[in-house]
Formats: structure tokens, sequence, C-alpha cells
């Protein structure tokens, strides 16, 4: 399928390992001209230099995305790199289990990192998409069934929220925003926290494919909502999950 990207520009947050640098290389592959971000600047040019073996463009950006200010940042670095933003992937972020007592500053930074910053980025860039009369973005963001208090879960609620509202707002000015929630997607985390006998374990009991996905099994989607062909796909949740949630809509 020819998705008509190429000539596109792309900022990917989270873009040096896992899902971010899978939407990053795939974009790339697609002839857009994307702007990597993430703090890692070792893994950056190592993906770089990758896609450029391969005919791509990737243009590395070292970002702490965590910083007061730094949704401004990015925006303005970005916009000089490429001069205008048509694709936006909203993918740093972080698991925050806290305990029932957590001080309130527990809470902000949880908040802050995985649906403040999401929605900073987005709003300082939607003026020039405005203009343009085109954008397309995407947030990764998470499981809608938490096993436990987690900040982060109650933070992408928070995003399939404002990014439901914001898409009735933008909607008639070609810009589509969506969601996509990971299951059990292999990371860096993952497999530091989950032993390969309790993944094999968990893919047999609870996840209908059998497996635990790959950071590419979720970036075609990605890439295939950042093209034109997905114009009539906004305001969705599109869980990438091999079957895992259990609930029907």
């Amino acid at each position: 399928m020819e998705l008509d990207l190429k000539s596109r520009t792309a900022v990917v947050s989270g873009a040096s390992m896992g899902i971010g640098r899978a939407i990053a290389k795939g974009l790339a592959l697609e002839g857009v001209r994307v702007v990597a971000v993430a703090r890692r600047k070792e893994l950056l040019d190592k993906l770089a230099q990758e896609v450029k073996a391969e005919g791509g463009e990737v243009i590395p950006l070292i970002q702490d995305i965590t910083a007061e200010d730094a949704a401004k940042k990015l925006a303005a670095a970005a916009l000089a790199e490429l001069g205008h933003v048509d694709i936006l992937v909203n993918n740093a972020g972080g698991s925050r289990p806290l305990p029932v007592d957590a001080p309130d500053s527990a809470w902000d930074e949880a908040m802050s990192l995985n649906f403040t910053r999401y929605r900073q980025v987005t709003h300082a860039l939607l003026p020039q998409m405005i203009a343009r009369n085109w954008g397309r973005i995407i947030n990764i963001t998470g499981k809608s069934e938490p096993e436990g208090l987690n900040a982060a879960f109650a933070a992408k609620a928070a995003v399939h929220a404002w990014a439901k509202g914001l898409s009735r707002e933008i909607g008639e000015h070609g810009i589509t925003i969506n969601s996509i929630p990971p299951g059990r997607i292999m990371s860096e985390q993952i497999r530091r926290n989950y032993p390969e006998d309790y993944r094999k374990r968990f893919a047999e009991e609870e996840i209908p494919v059998g497996y635990w996905g790959e950071p590419e099994d979720l970036a075609v989607l990605a890439i295939f909502l950042a093209s034109p062909l997905a114009r009539y796909i906004t305001g969705t949740v599109i869980p990438v999950d091999g079957g895992l949630r259990r609930y029907q809509f």
C-alpha cells in the first residue's frame, strides 16, 4: 500500500528505544524527515546512522522531556530543523506505581510526564498545522485495566479524554488525533522487569495470539494513522495488544 508519506515531516519523542524508535525508523523509511527526540545521544546517533544506511533521514534531538520548559524548546527546535511539522508522535513517558500515601509531588511528576508534556507539545505545534490545514497527532498511551495504583494509568486516561475533546476542535482543519495503548510489547524495561519464564507463561495464559509483541507490531499502526489514507480516523483509542484486553469496547 502506498501511504503517500514522502516529503512529510515528523517529530517522535522517546525515540531512542522500543516503540518510539520503531515508529521513527518506520516513518523515515516511508520518506518522512523525522526529528527523533530522546535523552540518550549515543542511541539516537545509532538510529540516525542505521536509517541513513537504508535511505531515510532521522535528525537526532537531545531533549529532556521532563524539564519545565521542555515543550516550548522541543517545538522550537523541531521547527528550526524541519521548517514545519506535519506529524507528531507523543511517546515519552513511564510507569509510576505509587502507594496510597504518596505525596502530591509524586503525582505531579507522573502527570507532567505522561499527560501534561503531551498536551503542551501538541498545543505548541498545532498553530502551524492549522495554518497548513493538515496534521497527524498520535499518542502512545497505556492500558485501561490497572491492576493497582499507578499514576501513569491516570495520566494516560487523561490523554484519552483530552485527545477525544481536541479531535472535535481540530477536525475541520484536516488534523486528526488518535491514541494507541500498547499491550505487552517487548522493550528494555520489559526485559529488565519480567523474566523470560514469566513472559512465556503469561503469553500462554493471557494473550490470545500467544506471544508478546515487538515494537514494530505497534509502529505499523502508528505509521498508517500518520498517513493521508487515515483521514477519517480521529478521536479513537486503538489498542495493540494481541487480544490481551477483555472488554468489548
